[in-house]
């Protein structure tokens, strides 16, 4: 996320923001509405429903879109077998669990001037904010005010996770099926820090936004890194078409990091290629140790901007599902040159 700032513990600065070679495993059918992709959930429809109760009775979750798409229980990425399965958390725990405590831990609070972004958000642990629900991660944002023990107040809360010295790995694939909230000046991220940060800080450790997002059909993917971070990332963008949102449905993101190369994808599509050759001159690639994952809404802040009036709350992301995989031969794929689709200018990734 851009110059942000996170903590660990109390006061350590953390900060981040930011294929075509997959098939699905197992594919219940694909949907393309209205000429945009669409991935969204075709299994558990009485959850659906409950969900939808829920929503109507304020709890925290959301309704799930309940038409043909691909299975998220077993739409495993093949790759044709270069890919193995090394880590994942499906958020399959019975309904109003927490989230995995062997897997996630939280940054809770408001981190130093809204995490480096002046964000307005104050994150918790609560179970408003962040619960397993219907087979998902439900992060909501509220706005409400909230004080804690220390007499901090602030007028939204939500939640962040992360998998920091639980599990972190260098290159792979990573990828999350999440459908995100609507309006503006809401900041879903699903993202990637070096897991030396306490050692060299940010922007030194690298960090990876695999997906996040400001404008309704737009996403973002970026890389920042010594020289090239905050306003300065390097970044690409994936557009809809014309009429579609991306909080309309699920969608499929991910990112393959190679040794000197990570390719970004929405569902289907590569949309971009990092390699050294991008930063600038005399700067450092910053892409070559383990990383760890991060999970976050955030509510305002220098990107995005305030959330205003046409903003709903709670507003609430959904994640079916990340998980990680390896290749199989340990060898980086080779990849033709693909012209990216979606993009705001066709490009050769």
């Amino acid at each position: 996320m851009r110059g942000q700032e996170h903590i660990f513990g109390a006061d350590d600065a953390e900060i981040a923001r930011g294929i075509k070679s997959w098939r699905v495993g197992i594919v219940v059918g694909l949907s393309i509405l209205l000429g945009g992709w669409r991935c969204t959930s075709a299994h558990r429809p009485i959850q659906a429903q409950s969900a939808k109760a829920l929503i109507a009775g304020g709890r925290s979750t959301s309704a799930l879109t309940v038409v043909p798409g691909v299975s998220s229980s077993s739409a495993h990425f093949d790759g044709n077998s270069q890919w193995v399965l090394v880590w994942s958390d499906e958020f399959n725990q019975s309904d109003g669990s927490a989230p995995d405590p062997a897997k996630w831990t939280f940054d809770e609070g408001v981190g130093n001037n809204g995490w480096g972004n002046n964000e307005l958000e104050f994150y918790t642990t609560r179970s408003k904010n962040v619960v397993i629900m219907d087979g998902n991660l439900v992060i909501t944002a509220l706005r409400e005010s909230f004080t804690d023990s220390s007499g901090v107040t602030r007028n939204f809360t939500s939640a962040r996770l992360k998998t920091r010295e639980l599990f972190s790995q260098q290159y792979g694939r990573f990828e999350a099926r999440i459908k995100i909230p609507p309006g503006p000046g809401v900041w879903p991220a699903f993202w990637l820090l070096g897991s030396n940060i306490k050692s060299v800080g940010w922007p030194s450790c690298g960090e990876i936004d695999i997906m996040e997002n400001k404008e309704a059909s737009t996403m973002h993917g970026t890389i920042h890194g010594p020289g090239y971070s905050g306003d300065n990332g390097i970044s690409s963008t994936y557009n809809l078409a014309a009429g579609h949102r991306f909080s309309d449905a699920f969608h499929i993101f991910a990112v393959e990091w190679e040794p000197n190369a990570i390719h970004f994808f929405v569902d289907n599509d590569l949309y971009a290629t990092r390699t050294p050759a991008d930063v600038p001159k005399g700067a450092q690639w910053a892409f070559d140790h383990p990383f760890f994952i991060l999970l976050n809404l955030a509510v305002g802040g220098n990107w995005p901007g305030r959330p205003d009036s046409t903003t709903p709350f709670p507003a609430h992301m959904l994640v079916d599902y990340v998980r990680v995989y390896r290749r199989s031969n340990n060898q980086p794929a080779a990849f033709a040159p693909v012209v990216c689709k979606n993009a705001k200018r066709l490009v050769v990734c």
